[in-house]
């Protein structure tokens, strides 16, 4: 089975506990993606959505740098792993149940939105967009990152990191979901908002667990971050 979105439900109860390899992979990135997010944005004071939360390491990386966070995953089971993690920590994040193609969110809630590791995995890409375009205020920002869809990716993704190292479950991905960066441009540009800046995302080196630390990196062949704005008028 590829895209198996069961991943996240069945290590809710381990997913802060560092127990597992490729939970840890997934907490590693948040600081890699923010290192180059934090310069397009002061996240202090900020209503910011993250879509596709699982467990809460960007939401509650986001909170630790002032904003005002809600996530949102369908993954019933890691959304009540993030809340009593929250809770446990003294954080107000507020976590809700569903998906990026119907947010139950007023029109213009938010002034960021956050998606990483989530557009290769959506249903509906182009409905995706359209939902961040509506929840976001006039002059908000959208900051993703996604997966690029060609052989060196394919090879990178599924054969390295699932297949031999095991860095992600088999199955955790399709290469048949991934995105060129001309295609997400287009689906934003589709969506109403207004493409910026893209840069590549990947492994910078290791921590003292011997797991991979990550951060930008000047080639988008493999994963790439980027960011679109919602015109102010």
């Amino acid at each position: 089975m590829r895209n198996d979105l069961t991943i996240y439900d069945k290590v809710a109860g381990q997913w802060w506990s560092d127990e597992i390899r490729w939970v840890s992979t997934l907490k590693n990135l948040a600081p890699g993606r923010l290192r180059w997010f934090d310069r397009h944005i002061d996240w202090r004071g900020k209503d910011v959505l993250d879509i596709g939360c699982a467990g809460g390491f960007m939401a509650e990386a986001l909170a630790g740098r002032g904003a005002r966070v809600t996530g949102i995953d369908p993954a019933a089971d890691a959304i009540n792993a993030a809340r009593i993690h929250a809770r446990e920590g003294g954080l107000d994040i507020g976590y809700d149940v569903g998906v990026g193609e119907a947010l139950p969110y007023e029109n213009g809630s938010f002034d960021a939105v956050v998606s990483v590791d989530v557009l290769e995995h959506v249903a509906d890409l182009n409905t995706v967009l359209v939902e961040v375009y509506r929840t976001l205020r006039p002059g908000g920002l959208f900051l993703f990152d996604t997966i690029n869809r060609n052989l060196l990716a394919r090879i990178a993704a599924i054969t390295i990191a699932e297949d031999l190292l095991r860095l992600l479950p088999r199955g955790t991905h399709d290469p048949g979901m991934f995105i060129k960066p001309r295609e997400l441009r287009t689906a934003l540009l589709g969506a109403g908002l207004s493409p910026g800046a893209i840069t590549g995302l990947g492994p910078r080196g290791v921590d003292r667990r011997f797991n991979l630390t990550f951060g930008p990196l000047p080639f988008t062949a493999i994963m790439y971050m980027g960011i679109a704005r919602k015109p102010s008028a």
